[in-house]
């Protein structure tokens, strides 16, 4: 790996552009590294993840209206949309937008977290669309994608969004153009010209995941897969982007980041490296936010030891700064402690997350967030008992580089009526690759096959998963028929919109 060391320069000064971390984001895009194996199958895990966070989402509202957007932008070849016929196609950036808003709507797939947070399973769809629709090979698509993951990795990892209120599709939309840049066999020219233009019009602020949190938090994600297609198609037109993007002297760091002084370290691999970004990240195994997962497992262990909960005084969770302030008490939103919440909300509340786990023992992506279960009263009278407090040990553990070393729990104090006091702790989620219980190829399809249950076939299911077996060996019209379809095809919703 190679560090860049990336700041503001003035006009007058440059830098040159090969020095500018677009183009050496679009010079990793270009370099034609081969895959290894073992990225190879985690490639094909996150498709199946993807899948089955998708299917379950497919009835939920937001979905239906992204979809039914999709659906007004016939296109031939086209990209598939998940749910819908395999003959029925949308333009790729249309099919990219429906399909992420179906990955992200449940906050259930991969995820990242550095100095910045992600999740890099967003890259799969637009890149997948255009890979669809541009007749483009499995082997193509797998390079596409670890590009996405490698990119994105490195930005999530060098340059810190959330302390400037900047939301994470700004490391999105730079990622995804540079995904499909290698995927399509771009020029580096043509590549960085995308990066950068979806750089800047993918910067929006974090008041998307505050307050009262709503269904644009799924949108999010899908708006930048949709941009970096659309981005990547002006840039093989010829034409240009805001340049130097990042270093600007009135550019991205000038004046959304750390301003005119700032410097940032981001790793990209050398020339002829492997790409292998992927394989730092790793996926959720419960419907919630990713710095709840450990802490799920946890209150599931607790339970029992806890029993009737009505006799807990207060319980007090010791995390990182990240935990504390976005997911707890230290976020300072009333809306994270109200019954009457959005389920938005209330995937990004731990204090309701805890309760609701250590009184159920179990994690759902449907029962756990129903209204009439946020507004049970003893469950309501536990959750307010719940705080969250920031503990040096778990922050520095949630900055360290090294895995062994790195944490996303905390430790749980829980003090009852009669004064006996519980206390426990953990580092990891059961399914984190250092956890109880790591994530491998079986887990990821009982996933699927659980979500995907009543929606989806058997032999659906087993038609999308044998072509993700042979995924560096498919051919383009195998690639096109790489999304699964419901039992029921869906179609419009028949809502009202301007088209």
């Amino acid at each position: 790996m190679i560090r860049y060391t990336v700041r503001v320069h003035r006009s007058s000064e440059g830098p040159a552009k090969e020095e500018q971390l677009a183009h050496r984001i679009a010079a990793v895009a270009t370099d034609p590294v081969e895959i290894d194996a073992d990225v190879t199958e985690m490639i094909g895990n996150r498709i199946i993840d993807n899948a089955a966070v998708s299917v379950a989402s497919l009835h939920r509202r937001p979905v239906v209206s992204a979809r039914d957007q999709a659906l007004r932008h016939p296109a031939i070849p086209g990209a598939a949309v998940v749910g819908l016929p395999r003959n029925v196609r949308s333009s790729p950036e249309w099919a990219a937008w429906a399909n992420g808003v179906a990955v992200r709507e449940l906050d259930f797939h991969d995820t990242y977290l550095a100095a910045d947070y992600s999740h890099p399973g967003d890259n799969i769809p637009p890149v997948l669309a255009v890979a669809q629709h541009t007749g483009r090979t499995g082997h193509d698509l797998l390079r596409g994608i670890a590009t996405g993951y490698e990119v994105q990795v490195a930005l999530v990892r060098g340059i810190c969004l959330h302390e400037h209120k900047i939301d994470h599709i700004a490391h999105l939309g730079p990622s995804a153009a540079a995904g499909i840049g290698t995927l399509l066999g771009l020029d580096t020219e043509s590549t960085y010209q995308a990066v950068q233009q979806a750089l800047h019009l993918t910067t929006t602020t974090r008041q998307s995941r505050k307050g009262e949190i709503s269904t644009w938090k799924a949108y999010a994600p899908a708006f930048a897969g949709k941009v970096a297609v659309e981005a990547v198609d002006r840039a093989m037109r010829g034409e240009g982007a805001p340049s130097p993007a990042y270093e600007g002297e009135d550019g991205f760091i000038a004046y959304l980041l750390g301003g005119p002084g700032a410097e940032y370290t981001v790793e990209l691999p050398a020339p002829g490296e492997a790409k292998r970004g992927i394989l730092e990240t790793y996926t959720k195994e419960h419907s919630a936010e990713y710095q709840s997962q450990a802490l799920i497992d946890l209150a599931r262990r607790l339970g029992p030891k806890i029993g009737d909960t009505t006799k807990v005084r207060s319980i007090t969770l010791h995390t990182s700064h990240h935990t504390h302030h976005v997911i707890g008490t230290g976020s300072g939103d009333p809306q994270k402690m109200d019954p009457t919440a959005s389920r938005e909300t209330l995937d990004h509340s731990l204090p309701y997350i805890f309760a609701v786990a250590l009184q159920d023992g179990e994690w759902h992506h449907e029962r756990s967030y129903a209204p009439e279960r946020a507004a049970r009263p003893d469950t309501v009278e536990l959750w307010h008992k719940i705080s969250t407090v920031e503990d040096p040990e778990w922050t520095r553990r949630y900055h360290s580089t090294d895995p062994a070393v790195k944490a996303f729990g905390g430790r749980v104090v829980v003090e009852l009526i009669d004064g006996t006091v519980i206390e426990d702790e953990i580092a990891m989620a059961d399914a984190h690759p250092l956890g109880a219980r790591p994530f491998t190829r079986p887990d990821y399809v009982a996933k699927l096959r659980d979500l995907a249950d009543d929606v989806v076939s058997a032999d659906e299911v087993d038609r999308f998963l044998g072509l993700v077996e042979r995924l560096p060996d498919l051919s383009a019209d195998e690639v096109r028929a790489l999304t699964l379809t419901t039992l029921d095809p869906l179609g419009a919703s028949g809502s009202e919109g301007i088209f």
